[in-house]
């Protein structure tokens, strides 16, 4: 895994991290409230030579007390010095335990003993640290070598009397709370990691399996709006960027192997959900731009979802039409754009596989290459069942879709061996449903279309004037001229006398007016204000809702 990847792993699970850091943090909580609060008070004793009559006198004097001031920190602990301050104070405990809450050092290079004292009560360990450093003066008198006229040999003064702290000692409460949460972050991010490694669903084109033959046909991004519209996204925006990814999906499907053009091309995926339904609408809506006669067949006859999606009855389809009782002139229905007609999967039969698999899908296929230019299959999903492979072997290919976060790996790679065990000519893969930040949540353009930023003008409602000059400037400064902003340009243009009017909106008919649901995903997404308000997406209705990898 590179640095990017372990990022990613750790930004997609970081609500683990956060949840192991509070449970860290809860229980170092707990545990620190647990304790009693103890507190610590310390006095200082300076050690000296009683006296040195010159500086060589004084030199070893202080050698010597150095080498002792050791010795009188070790002596602070000892019964000899804690017995009188047991009996001075009235403690109940004896000498042992003491020297297990007295603590003596003897700073380096410094004739100065530090003796620190702890207690539950601030002003008993004050007391402490005063007694024993007033009796280790007291024992050290009595231990050291008098001089020659009687008197102690080592002086020791207190030299900072020990007060009592304001604040405990023990427990430290930040610490004590930081450190186990530090640890639930560090086994949150572990977890967060290994999650990431066992978790082999698809996020990206980058994560499909490496094999040139088998090319990336295209990536459709995750759109909120297919989850209101499904494939009638395209037709509420046909200039988004969404339509724009089947625009491009279609260019590689065209031009994926230019000596052997395809016609007829089966759409499949791996498992249920994918999105392999709205994928096969929606390149059909994109071929049929191109002014071809497009036919677009649901041979998912044990769950189908093309009429649904399009909003179309399917009572007599597919089924009808391999049981000898209708033809393709019959049940075929004109969708979206002129050059676009659906095929619904018909009544469920009790024997899918044998239609499928029948002289009579045989006839089907050739009538319809023979009337339509291009013919889409969307079939059911390959490891489930039988019926995809029989379809992709009559076809020119088949184009996989693999869902983002709804596919593994290894049942990608699954689906692709049982394609490759018959024979059947796998043109590509498509990524569906890819989550995509910053610049890539454009499609590839760095900057909001030009057509976007005029109708949002046009929407804020200005000044007819400025409208129109603002138009202008924007088609000058483009250098291109994208599609109907000529006739923005023109509904622009308002006569002088109008001071403050709005551009004037299309007049809807009854058929042409957007329905609830598309107005709502139209209005939440910004793409979206450019809405195509033409026959063909009337003819939409109202059809089931899916998102970019739900149907299918």
């Amino acid at each position: 895994m590179e640095l990017k990847d372990f990022v990613v792993a750790l930004r997609k699970r970081w609500f683990i991290i956060v949840v192991l850091a509070l449970v860290g943090a809860g229980w170092g909580y707990h545990q620190v409230s647990q304790v009693t609060p103890t507190y610590r008070s310390t006095s200082k004793v300076f050690v000296s030579l009683t006296r040195g009559d010159t500086v060589a006198e004084l030199v070893q004097g202080s050698t010597y007390t150095q080498n002792l001031v050791a010795s009188f920190a070790q002596l602070a602990t000892m019964p000899v010095v804690l017995d009188p301050v047991i009996d001075e104070l009235g403690l109940d405990t004896n000498a042992k335990s003491l020297a297990g809450v007295v603590q003596a050092d003897a700073l380096l290079d410094v004739v100065i003993i530090e003796i620190s004292a702890s207690s539950t009560d601030p002003q008993q360990a004050a007391d402490i640290a005063n007694a024993v450093a007033a009796q280790l003066s007291k024992t050290v008198r009595q231990v050291t070598p008098t001089t020659t006229n009687g008197g102690p040999s080592v002086n020791m003064t207190i030299v900072s009397q020990a007060a009592p702290a304001r604040f405990p000692y023990s427990p430290k409460k930040k610490v004590g709370i930081a450190k186990p949460a530090l640890i639930g972050v560090a086994l949150g991010a572990a977890i967060a990691l290994l999650a990431s490694r066992l978790d082999t669903r698809l996020r990206s084109a980058k994560d499909f399996p490496g094999q040139p033959e088998r090319p990336v046909l295209g990536q459709i991004a995750y759109d909120r709006r297919l989850r209101k519209l499904g494939p009638r996204a395209i037709l509420a925006n046909r200039h988004g960027g969404l339509a724009e990814a089947y625009r491009r999906l279609r260019t590689n499907i065209q031009f994926v192997n230019a000596s052997a053009p395809v016609s007829t091309v089966l759409v499949t995926s791996s498992v249920p959900g994918e999105g392999k339904s709205t994928t096969a609408i929606s390149l059909a809506l994109t071929m049929a731009e191109k002014r071809k006669r497009v036919l677009l067949v649901d041979a998912d006859l044990r769950r189908p979802s093309v009429a649904r999606l399009c909003g179309l009855e399917g009572a007599v389809g597919l089924s009808t039409i391999l049981v000898g009782e209708a033809t393709i002139e019959d049940v075929a229905h004109p969708w979206g754009l002129d050059s676009l007609a659906v095929v619904p999967a018909g009544a469920i039969p009790p024997n899918p596989s044998q239609l499928v698999d029948s002289e009579a899908m045989e006839k089907f296929l050739v009538t319809a290459r023979s009337q339509y230019d291009f013919v889409i299959i969307d079939t059911p999903p390959v490891l489930s069942l039988t019926d995809a492979a029989v379809l992709a072997k009559r076809t020119d290919g088949a184009i996989v879709v693999a869902g983002c976060r709804k596919v593994r790996r290894a049942q990608l790679v699954e689906t692709l061996n049982a394609l490759d065990a018959i024979g059947v000519n796998v043109i590509g893969l498509v990524a569906n449903g890819v989550r995509q930040r910053g610049h890539d949540r454009l499609y590839g353009y760095g900057e909001p279309r030009l057509r976007d930023r005029i109708f949002r003008r046009h929407r804020r409602g200005t000044r007819s004037g400025e409208t129109s000059v603002a138009v202008q400037t924007s088609l000058a400064d483009a250098g291109d001229t994208p599609d109907g902003i000529d006739e923005l340009a023109v509904a622009a243009t308002t006569e002088s006398r109008a001071t403050d009017l709005r551009l004037p909106a299309p007049r809807e008919s009854a058929s042409e007016k957007t329905s609830p649901d598309e107005q709502d995903a139209l209005d939440d997404d910004p793409e979206s204000k450019d809405v195509d308000k033409s026959p063909a997406h009337a003819a939409a209705g109202d059809g089931g809702r899916t998102d970019s990898g739900g149907e299918g």
